[in-house]
């Protein structure tokens, strides 16, 4: 016979409704909360020595790569602004703006 309460969860039957949410993490590229699915992007790649890690969207981090050079990435580090310096990521920037945290799309081939 099936135990009505879960003897681990004392707890179990009462309402959790009332805890807080986790706090949205924003995209490091083009500032907008993250949603389910979180990449967590080295600025400078570790091919180059890159420690640090910054959540992103994954659709920003193909551009991203589609974009840029490992070099290149290396050079820009955690500067943020001259990658959003480049006319094809601030056009990427600009029109991912108001789509949803979970959007995806294909992004454009590596134009090299």
């Amino acid at each position: 016979m099936a135990r009505k309460h879960s003897k681990h969860d004392p707890y179990g039957d009462l309402d959790r409704e009332d805890e807080v949410p986790a706090t949205a993490v924003t995209c490091w590229l083009c500032g907008r909360p993250t949603g389910k699915t979180i990449v967590w992007h080295h600025p400078v790649p570790k091919s180059r020595g890159g420690r640090d890690v910054v959540p992103m969207h994954p659709i920003c981090q193909q551009t991203l790569i589609a974009n840029f050079t490992n070099s290149e990435l290396q050079r820009h580090g955690m500067d943020v602004e001259g990658l959003l310096a480049h006319p094809n990521v601030r056009k990427f920037v600009d029109w991912v703006a108001n789509k949803a945290p979970d959007f995806t799309a294909t992004t454009a081939k590596k134009q090299r």
